[in-house]
């Protein structure tokens, strides 16, 4: 006989010896579990509990996909080092990546095995990393510096001149709060910039008025947004957790906003995002190519002006490695090539013999 379930609690149906007898398929069913993440959902979670940012995790995710389909969609726990190689060698070869791309490849499919599958394999630590150019950053002199910044006007002015006055990243300006800018100290706190560090670096004096009032307008943008329901914005790990008001408040608020409202899917609250980068980066491009000087000028260029200049003005290194959030000194010494002086202010040889 067959039990049934009884009403009020479920009773799993289980297959008595009088059903063999009669021929029927005996199968005992155990409980039911629960479906299992699919691998890209563990990807996610195991990048989002060590706090990766939202590139990474993209990233990541993006390389892993085009490693499974590279394979015909077979699972990486039944592949190898002999998998992983084809994978970094079609993206050198047939792809023609850059060694940073191909190095990204390589630590998404790393993190994979590690973190997410638990596999630790010798053939790991073997493989070899592509060995990126040394190359030297370009920088404008300070007449282009001025030329580029002439052309400019409004927000992508602003955020241009605190790229190249205070030495900051594209991200890292667009992702400036209002609390992060000390008018008082003449400084600007960078907070979980690159490597997750914060740092200081300088106000510029030029700014500070355009600066003041450009907040002044992003304050009652806000005071708008408030009255129609809205002010809020994205606040960093589970601060809005903790502090369920913050969103709203002023220390909070992006000091370069978007200029529209979007309604965020979880929490249903109208927010505001910071100004996308590519903004600035679209001006910039069609400020450069009509200044027709021949550099392949970005908004990075900026950073590798303001730090070139800052060594031409004497500037001791160190300064201008904490300046710039550089972990090592050896990343901030390769300015000092672009000096054409070296480190020390050698004089070319050349130099004293012809304009002695």
């Amino acid at each position: 006989m067959i039990a049934l379930p009884s009403r009020g609690s479920v009773v799993y149906p289980v297959v008595r010896e009088d059903a063999a007898h009669a021929g029927l398929a005996v199968r005992e069913i155990g409980p039911a579990e629960a479906p299992k993440p699919r691998l890209l959902d563990r990807v996610r979670e195991a990048i989002r509990a060590r706090h990766y940012s939202r590139r990474t995790e993209k990233a990541y995710v993006d390389w892993i996909k085009r490693y499974i389909f590279f394979h015909h969609k077979r699972h990486p726990m039944e592949m190898g080092a002999a998998e992983v190689t084809a994978f970094l060698t079609s993206l050198a070869v047939q792809g023609t990546v850059a060694a940073s791309t191909q190095n990204q490849a390589l630590s998404a499919l790393l993190f994979l095995y590690r973190e997410v599958l638990g596999i630790q394999l010798p053939w790991l630590d073997g493989l070899v990393r592509a060995k990126s150019p040394q190359r030297l950053p370009v920088v404008l002199s300070r007449e282009e510096v001025r030329t580029v910044l002439g052309q400019l006007d409004g927000v992508p002015r602003l955020m241009a001149v605190l790229l190249y006055g205070a030495g900051l990243r594209l991200l890292e300006c667009c992702r400036l709060r209002i609390q992060d800018v000390d008018f008082g100290r003449n400084q600007i706190v960078v907070r979980d910039g690159k490597g997750h560090k914060d740092r200081i670096t300088m106000l510029p004096a030029a700014v500070k008025t355009i600066l003041a009032a450009h907040m002044t307008q992003v304050r009652e943008q806000h005071q708008a947004d408030l009255r129609r329901g809205a002010g809020w914005v994205e606040l960093p790990w589970a601060l809005a957790r903790k502090y369920p008001n913050a969103g709203r408040e002023w220390a909070w608020q992006w000091v370069f906003p978007a200029t529209r409202i979007y309604v965020d899917r979880v929490s249903g609250q109208r927010r505001r995002h910071h100004l996308h980068e590519s903004v600035l980066q679209r001006a910039v491009k069609v400020v450069v190519r009509s200044a027709g000087n021949g550099k392949r000028a970005t908004c990075h260029t900026f950073r590798h002006s303001f730090a070139t200049h800052l060594l031409e003005d004497g500037y001791d290194i160190r300064t201008v490695q904490e300046l710039l959030g550089h972990r090592d000194v050896a990343t901030t010494m390769i300015y000092t090539h672009v000096l054409n002086r070296g480190p020390a202010a050698v004089r070319s040889p050349a130099d004293r013999m012809f304009l002695s």
